[in-house]
C-alpha cells in the first residue's frame, strides 16, 4: 500500500511539473491568467506556472507583421482605380496588454482604417495625380493609423502604396495617349531632320549654281580674250576684221560639228549645218549692227534739228578772294 501511494505522488509530481513548465519564443509574449484574470506577461525563455491555477491565455507575436489590404475607389475624374496598401506594423512592447485584451482583431481594424483613408484622399485627386502623389496616400494612412492604433498597443512602422490598378480600357487608353506623344514627337523629328536635308540640299545647289555661273563667265571672258588676240594676229598679218569674224566663226562651226559627230548618243540637232551657215550668220550679224548705227545717226540728227542737246552743267566759277595786305603793299 505504501509503495503504491509512493508511485502515485511520484507520478502527480512529474505531471505537475511538466504542466507547470513552459517555454516562450523569442519576439513573443505569453499572457498568463489566474482563475480567469489577467495574471502576468512572460517573455521569451524557460517559464513557470502554477498547474491547474494558472494558465496561458495567449501569445502576442512581436516581430514586425504586414498587412496587405486591396482598396477599390473612384478618382477626381471618375476613374475605378484598384490601391493596395502594405502597412507594416508591430506590437509595443510595454503594451501587450493593451493589444492582447482591446483588440478582439487587429488586422480587421487597420483593414477598416486604411479603406476609410484611402477612400477620403483618392477621390480628391485625379487619374495621373494618384500615380504621382502615392507617397502623400500613404503618409496620411500611417498619419490616421498612428493616432488610432496606438492607443491599442500597435505602432505603424510603414505604410506603402504598392500597386494603383486604373480599368483595363482606362489602361488601354492611357497607352494609346502615350503611344500618339511618342508618335507626335518621333513626327517632328523626322520633319525637322527633313526640312534640315531640304535646307541643306538647296544651300548646295545654290551654291553649285552659283560656281557653275562663275565658271561659265570665266569661260565667256577667256573665250572673248582669245578671240581678240585671234583677231589681232590676223589683222597684223593683212586680214581685215570683218574676214577675220568670218574664218573664225566658220572654224567654230566646224569644231562644234566635230564635237557633236564624236558624241555617238548625242541627241542635239544645229540647225543649219550647210557650210555656208557660218557666214550667213556673220553677214546678218553685221547687217544687223550696221542698221542699228545707222538708226542711232539718224535719231541723233533728229534731235539736233529739234534742239535737243546733252549739254553738260558747266561748275560755276569760284568767286576771287580780296586781296591780302601783302598785295596791297606790294601795289603800293
Amino acid at each position: 500500500m505504501g509503495l503504491f501511494f509512493t508511485g502515485f505522488i511520484i507520478f502527480l509530481g512529474l505531471i505537475i511539473l511538466v504542466t507547470g513548465i513552459f517555454t516562450v519564443k523569442q519576439q513573443t509574449a505569453a499572457i498568463v491568467e489566474r482563475f480567469g484574470r489577467f495574471n502576468s506577461i512572460r517573455n521569451s525563455g524557460l517559464q513557470f506556472k502554477i498547474p491547474i491555477f494558472d494558465k496561458i491565455a495567449g501569445r502576442i507575436n512581436l516581430k514586425i507583421q504586414q498587412l496587405d489590404v486591396l482598396v477599390e475607389t473612384k478618382t477626381k475624374d471618375d476613374v475605378f482605380v484598384r490601391l493596395k496598401i502594405s502597412v507594416q506594423f508591430q506590437v509595443i512592447k510595454l503594451k501587450v496588454y493593451e493589444a492582447f485584451y482591446k483588440l478582439e482583431n487587429p488586422q480587421d481594424q487597420i483593414t477598416s482604417y486604411v479603406f476609410d483613408v484611402v477612400r477620403a484622399e483618392v477621390p480628391k485627386m485625379k487619374l495621373d495625380d494618384v500615380f504621382e502623389r502615392k507617397d502623400d496616400i500613404a503618409n496620411a494612412v500611417k498619419l490616421e493609423l498612428n493616432d488610432a492604433m496606438i492607443d491599442y498597443g500597435y505602432d505603424i512602422i510603414k505604410t506603402l502604396v504598392t500597386d494603383i490598378d486604373p480599368d483595363v480600357q482606362v489602361k488601354a487608353a492611357m497607352n494609346r495617349i502615350n503611344a500618339s506623344e511618342r508618335e507626335k514627337v518621333a513626327a517632328e523629328y523626322e520633319a525637322e531632320a527633313e526640312r534640315i536635308k531640304i535646307v541643306a540640299k538647296a544651300r548646295a545647289e545654290a551654291e553649285s549654281k552659283r560656281l557653275q555661273g562663275q565658271g561659265i563667265a570665266d569661260q565667256r571672258r577667256e573665250i572673248a580674250r582669245g578671240l581678240e588676240e585671234s583677231v589681232d594676229v590676223l589683222n597684223n598679218v593683212g586680214i581685215n576684221s570683218q574676214e577675220a569674224s568670218a574664218l573664225i566663226v566658220v572654224t567654230q562651226h566646224y569644231d562644234t560639228l566635230q564635237s557633236i559627230g564624236e558624241e555617238t548618243n548625242s541627241n542635239l540637232i544645229l540647225l543649219p549645218n550647210s557650210p555656208q551657215a557660218g557666214s550667213d550668220m556673220l553677214n546678218n550679224m553685221i547687217a544687223s549692227f550696221t542698221a542699228s548705227n545707222q538708226i542711232g545717226e539718224e535719231i541723233k540728227k533728229q534731235n539736233q534739228l529739234k534742239g535737243i542737246t546733252n549739254k553738260k552743267k558747266q561748275k560755276p566759277k569760284p568767286k576771287p578772294l580780296p586781296p591780302s595786305d601783302d598785295e596791297y603793299r606790294s601795289e603800293d
